[in-house]
């Protein structure tokens, strides 16, 4: 059995499958994470976040694949009876992309429903998720990134009902810069705003906010934005303080087995070090909070 301080792991995602009692985790392998060959995603499984048994494969890509590196960033939702995985790839000379695959247990092994990235070809992109709108409409939400665009933008995608397309342009949501928090970075003598793992969640009051993160003077940042409208098109609007600033992020939200709210991310940022968080948190009406 694994402790979660021996899982080197970037961009955790959690899925809790009630009728086993277990949760799965996923994420970008740590020792891959910035390698130009990458061998897939893994897998683990515990009965209480605290003890677990892995890696496991989900996804290994077939010899056709089109991407070799950068496997970022899984995460999997269930979707009208299967189980869907949103993560970005890589090649050399291809524009980095998230891809959807598929598969009927939470194990896998998933396989691409489409012959490439569902994000535009053109457009450097990463960190899609999975949002199902009031009208059952899914579209996936994700960033066009700052190394093409300066000031890192997040854009929403509408999506066909299979999930294997887009059924229109993106939508610009908002840009890292808009978060009087974020600061710019230098990388590489390149300068600008990032924007991180996205992940939306309806407030029991029926609002929408969005989890996202950039870097702030803690280093690593998990921010928070409004939706003024409750829709997934907005306008929104970025909350002046960061949910958490302790040089961590790339987040989502789950609940446990007896009901509580989680956020997993991990921290810190800085690798071979990142290791897997899961804290509790609370609703204040409008927003998230840690306990």
């Amino acid at each position: 059995m694994l402790k979660s301080t021996d899982i080197h792991i970037r961009d955790p995602f959690v899925l809790p499958i009630m009728v086993e009692k277990q949760y799965y985790l996923y994420g970008t392998t740590g020792s891959e994470a910035w390698t130009n060959s990458a061998l897939g995603f893994d897998h683990y499984t515990s009965p209480d976040l605290q003890s677990w048994e892995g890696p496991f494969p989900a996804f290994r890509p077939p010899t056709t694949f089109w991407a070799d590196r950068n496997f970022w960033a899984p995460e999997v939702h269930v979707y009208r009876g299967r189980y869907y995985l949103f993560a970005s790839f890589k090649a050399e000379g291809v524009c980095r992309g998230t891809q959807i695959l598929a598969a009927d247990v939470p194990q896998g092994p998933f396989l691409p429903i489409s012959s490439g990235p569902v994000t535009p070809r053109d457009w450097e992109c990463l960190d899609g998720t999975l949002f199902v709108d009031a009208h059952d409409q899914p579209w996936m939400v994700f960033c066009h990134e700052w190394v093409q665009v300066g000031d890192g933008e997040i854009c929403a995608l509408r999506l066909s009902d299979d999930l294997e397309s887009a059924i229109e342009q993106p939508h610009l949501l908002f840009r890292a810069s808009e978060a009087s928090w974020a600061q710019e970075i230098n990388s590489k003598d390149r300068k600008g705003y990032v924007t991180d793992g996205p992940w939306l969640h309806r407030l029991a009051g029926g609002g929408l906010i969005m989890l996202w993160s950039s870097f702030g003077m803690g280093g690593y940042t998990v921010g928070v934005a409004r939706s003024a409208s409750g829709e997934i098109l907005g306008p929104w609007q970025q909350v002046p303080e960061p949910l958490y600033a302790g040089d961590g992020g790339h987040c989502m939200v789950f609940r446990t087995f007896d009901g509580q709210l989680r956020l997993a991310f991990h921290r810190p940022n800085q690798s071979p070090d990142e290791r897997p968080q899961f804290v509790l948190l609370r609703e204040n009406g409008s927003s998230l909070e840690i306990v």
